[in-house]
């Protein structure tokens, strides 16, 4: 079996290196010039313009297709700059990794204080964050939704079947369903509180309403690069090769909804009204210094079949990126609270590797295509801290959590706000980070108890 050899740290991740952007060599910017992640943004509507591949650098956006029509770009294959006048990162995304590369170290090049030179021809493309509108990076045209987190599973699953938690099949296979492409929606854009059929505790019959569970989960997701044709698997050894990079994940959940219909076909409803993402992509380049091992499955786990089992995987499969979750209510906006800090964890915690799932979900034959994007599932650690959605945090909502403003929150109210956030970090290594992935609830539709 060919194996793809991992990702090299080169002269983009030396941690020493800072920028002619100033904002960009604050050690607290998810966006020094060692992350350069890739996304789609537009002018502001009052300003005109089209959608744009661009990168951030500390608190600007870089619009690359300028840049490459001024002829700053000029060691990049043609392949790769062709791509750069693009509305969404899909053809980015199909050309080979050797071809992004150059991409990346072009950049960097070009940002990095020692070529100050550069600065007065880069500048006048570099547009204010807070200028631009972000959307979603690419046309999604697939998504799958994974059950990666053991802590996760067992915590739910031991509310609703305390003396099986975790079903056999676990350990042996990475977890998952097809989600809804059409409700994914880039951080800021507002989130409409579903109605559905549940059934409530002690009744006979079901009825149709507004869920009283809205949950959030956190989640990291994995964007495919070069796919594979239809019925040709992707070996586990050259899982990597098909990964382009990560972004953060919000898959909103009605739970009252969940519990109701999952039997016996899994998610349906309850979880295909929306979920968000946020808008950078952090590339697999990017990432290299932060990669660790894989999960250390427990003595007597068993080992994965040979088809998920690879030695790159084994010793490089993890990602050491920190996550957190932040919520803030109508009431604490309005009376000046700082968002509140619900929990914190970490990719490197969960049961099955990206690149287990890629390859899993390739196993049958099934073409993945570039843009396509598979989440890791929430994320959840040991701890009731890492715990990554409301569900387990509060124990069905049988431990309801404070705010600053005496609030207390089983499940997420109208005017909620939550703000995941995702950072990695170690020593010998620069802090490189995600952005923010944020949704705000809205009331239901009016009249959504008519629907029925």
């Amino acid at each position: 079996m060919t194996i793809t050899p991992p990702i090299q740290t080169d002269e983009t991740h030396d941690p020493f290196a800072d920028s002619w952007v100033e904002s960009a060599n604050d050690p607290a910017s998810d966006f020094p010039i060692q992350n350069l992640p890739l996304g789609v943004f537009r002018p502001r509507r009052d300003q005109g313009g089209g959608p744009r591949v661009g990168t951030r650098v500390g608190d600007v956006v870089l619009d690359l297709a300028a840049v490459r029509d001024a002829g700053l770009l000029g060691d990049v294959p043609p392949q790769t700059l062709g791509t750069l006048e693009t509305p969404t990162l899909n053809a980015l995304m199909a050309r080979p990794r050797a071809e992004r590369v150059p991409l990346r170290r072009a950049l960097f090049g070009l940002l990095r204080r020692a070529n100050v030179a550069s600065a007065e021809r880069v500048q006048r493309w570099l547009v204010p964050a807070g200028n631009v509108e972000m959307l979603l990076p690419a046309a999604i045209g697939d998504y799958t939704d994974f059950y990666a987190s053991v802590f996760h599973a067992t915590n739910v699953g031991s509310m609703f079947r305390p003396d099986n938690p975790l079903l056999p099949n676990y350990k042996h296979v990475p977890i998952g369903y097809h989600g809804r492409v059409s409700s994914i929606v880039v951080s800021g854009t507002p989130v409409r509180r579903p109605s559905g059929q549940t059934r409530a505790e002690g009744e006979a019959a079901p009825s149709f309403g507004p869920t009283a569970r809205l949950d959030y989960e956190l989640e990291v997701g994995a964007f495919v690069a070069g796919g594979n044709n239809l019925g040709e698997p992707i070996p586990i050894g050259r899982a990597e090769e098909h990964l382009f990079g990560l972004c953060l994940v919000n898959d909103w959940s009605a739970r009252d909804v969940q519990q109701w219909e999952y039997q016996p076909l899994g998610p349906f409803l309850a979880k295909n009204f929306a979920t968000t993402i946020s808008p950078w992509v952090v590339t697999h380049e990017a990432l290299a210094p932060f990669r660790v091992p894989a999960f250390a499955r427990p003595a007597g786990d068993p080992d994965p079949l040979p088809y998920l089992d690879a030695p790159g995987n084994r010793t490089r499969g993890g990602f050491d990126l920190s996550l957190e979750v932040l919520i803030s209510s109508d009431r604490m906006r309005a009376s000046g609270h700082a968002p509140l800090a619900l929990s914190r964890g970490n990719l490197q915690s969960m049961y099955w590797t990206v690149a287990q799932m890629l390859a899993h979900h390739a196993s049958n034959g099934c073409n993945l295509r570039p843009g396509d994007l598979l989440a890791s599932g929430t994320v959840s650690g040991p701890q009731e801290g890492s715990r990554g959605c409301l569900l387990e945090l509060t124990w069905r909502g049988s431990r309801p959590i404070e705010l600053p403003t005496g609030e207390t929150r089983r499940f997420l109210q109208d005017g909620d706000e939550i703000i995941l956030r995702g950072w990695c970090e170690r020593p010998g290594a620069k802090r490189i980070g995600f952005g923010e992935c944020r949704g705000v609830v809205l009331p239901a539709a009016p009249n959504a108890e008519e629907q029925g």
